[in-house]
């Protein structure tokens, strides 16, 4: 199973309560089998003690450490908000929810940095298609 499945990027979403987004991409984790369902309450909790905004309109939301044991393969889905999402005090228009395996967290979340460290570049993902933002995070055709 690859880091990231075509079925798991979502375009187009519509804004929605920083929670209802996280329990979505929760939700596409666990329903391609990279998590266990309580993952998502995990990712919830991790929400009310840091937020997953990173700024560049990039949300990263992903469990906390006592969720690790819900996670049975690293893997991310993506969601885009064109006309962007409130994530606290600001609008965020990528939301990546991630499960990482061990450290293996630590080396998608730099693979997100590295292809979105740039506001042109999380602009062009917008735009995106679902094949395109595919093969931007896996190298992937």
């Amino acid at each position: 199973m690859d880091l990231l499945q075509k079925n798991n990027i979502i375009l187009n979403c519509k804004a929605k309560p920083k929670e209802d987004v996280i329990r979505e991409v929760g939700q596409l984790l666990y329903q391609s089998g990279y998590v266990d369902e309580s993952y998502i309450d995990g990712m919830l909790k991790r929400e009310l003690t840091f937020s997953t905004n990173i700024g560049n309109g990039i949300a990263l939301p992903h469990g906390v450490e006592e969720a690790k044991k819900d996670i049975k393969k690293s893997g991310i889905a993506v969601m885009i908000f064109p006309e962007g999402t409130m994530w606290k005090d600001e609008l965020v228009y990528v939301v990546i929810g991630i499960a990482g395996v061990g450290e293996e967290h630590l080396d998608v979340l730099a693979n997100i940095a590295e292809k979105l460290s740039t506001t042109e570049a999380v602009d062009d993902l917008i735009k995106s298609s679902v094949d395109e933002i595919y093969q931007t995070f896996t190298g992937k055709e």
